[in-house]
């Protein structure tokens, strides 16, 4: 079968129930780590989705697009590079990358304490050097030259022991070495007129996937950008027969939607963009820390969400019924970074309350009860009570809920964890915050 053969229908049979153990994943992480993580620099202008264009690329917030960016003329990437690295072959820096203080073992323990549920490292970004030794890339692989380790066994390794389930990013949408084009100036470029479509493309990035597949049997393949036109078949080295490969080693697996209109399993947005797909059945929000996912030193605490701040957003991202894939970027030599440590740790500490909360739990049904921005209240659904997830932007430590006394238990409801007290009024709950909360407070309304 070609790709003028593979029709709607023909990616249709593909199509299957989401497998319980991901509808009840509410968070993961991401880990974005790459030769990019050497120079480690982005300007970091804002949140994608926020900034239009030509802005964006030139001023790239995504500390991993720095290949790119310094081929933007008059970009201040390109200016640093100059200055800082004398304008180098991008190459060198996988030379430079040595990960002396990866401990795979460290990572996957601070990602079960923030509450993960599965971790999704990046194998091959657009730069195109894969973390494993991945066929067809010769030499240019970091089992090969850098850190000469494989990566993604180290990592899927750490994983497993601690009982998470992996997921493997894979950039299928573009590769700046096998298929070098001009720099990204638009996102018309990057998902269109700059992508590699051909069939030699497409044999590649097969025989990457399945090797994935077949060494390290992920749970979840998170594609990036798009897939090939010319490998969106079900013939030898097409996609289709990649997603049957993949439901055969791991029928509990699943795909994301950035390959082309073809199949997905769930949905994605990333920070502020494509936020229209936040309305399907299933759908998952990524975003970093800071503004970038690959590690970024020009950015600080004023750029980066606390630990209190990650409880929020994940909150808001499951009340609506989505996943939270939280992006990690350590540094080239394998440390993750304080400030990103500090805020996996802090919610880590409200997960350890909040998390049995959270998994398995829907959105709550249109007029029961209303989130609202203050006081900062989400409600979820957990079958027979609801519960309502309480903070104050403000900084106050009073928040009124309004709730109707016939649909719930109000002398029934109660704090749980360390967030703060509850008692029912006449129309309602009356919730007082504690001070050094370390997330939303968490109330559990039994319904009537």
């Amino acid at each position: 079968m070609t790709d003028s053969t593979a029709t709607p229908e023909d990616w249709n049979k593909l199509s299957r129930a989401v497998p319980e153990w991901f509808q009840n994943a509410p968070f993961g992480i991401f880990i974005h780590w790459g030769a990019y993580s050497v120079p480690a620099w982005a300007e970091p202008i804002g949140a994608l989705g926020t900034i239009e264009d030509h802005e964006w690329f030139t001023h790239n917030p995504y500390a991993e697009w720095y290949y790119n960016t310094i081929r933007i003329d008059g970009s201040p990437a390109q200016q640093h590079h100059r200055e800082v690295f004398g304008g180098e072959d991008y190459d060198a820096f996988l030379d430079q990358w040595k990960a002396e203080q990866f401990d795979p073992a460290d990572w996957a323990e601070l990602f079960k304490f923030a509450g993960a549920d599965y971790v999704v490292p990046t194998t091959k970004h657009h730069d195109g050097i894969a973390l494993w030794d991945a066929p067809g890339t010769g030499e240019r692989n970091t089992v090969h030259r850098g850190p000469r380790r494989d990566l993604i066994g180290e990592i899927a390794r750490a994983v497993d022991d601690k009982g998470l389930k992996l997921g493997l990013y894979y950039s299928g949408g573009l590769d700046w070495h096998v298929r070098p084009f001009p720099p990204h100036v638009t996102s018309e470029s990057v998902h269109d007129t700059s992508r590699p479509k051909d069939a030699g493309y497409a044999e590649y990035a097969y025989n990457h996937v399945v090797d994935l597949v077949d060494k390290y049997q992920p749970d979840v393949l998170w594609n990036d950008i798009e897939w090939p036109d010319a490998g969106k078949h079900f013939g030898e080295h097409g996609l289709g027969t990649l997603f049957e490969h993949f439901y055969s080693i791991n029928p509990q697996g699943v795909v994301n939607d950035r390959w082309g209109a073809t199949h997905k399993d769930y949905a994605t947005s990333e920070y502020e963009a494509a936020r229209e797909n936040e309305s399907e059945s299933e759908w998952e929000n990524c975003r970093g820390i800071g503004f970038s996912f690959g590690y970024n030193q020009v950015e600080g605490p004023e750029q980066s969400l606390t630990g209190r701040q990650l409880a929020r957003h994940l909150t808001d991202v499951v009340s609506r019924g989505g996943h939270f894939l939280l992006n990690v970027g350590p540094r080239a030599d394998g440390t993750i970074p304080e400030i990103q440590r500090q805020a996996l740790t802090g919610l880590g500490e409200w997960m350890a309350t909040a998390k049995q909360y959270l998994v398995g739990a829907r959105p709550l049904q249109d007029g029961m009860a209303a989130s609202s921005e203050d006081p900062w209240i989400r409600w979820v659904d957990r079958g027979t009570e609801a519960v309502a997830f309480v903070d104050s932007p403000g900084g106050g430590t009073e928040a009124a809920i309004k709730l109707d006394a016939g649909r719930f238990s109000l002398s029934q409801a109660v704090a749980e964890g360390a967030g703060g007290t509850v008692e029912a009024t006449g129309d309602g709950l009356n919730v007082t915050l504690l001070p050094d909360r370390p997330g939303p407070a968490i109330i559990r309304v039994p319904k009537a």
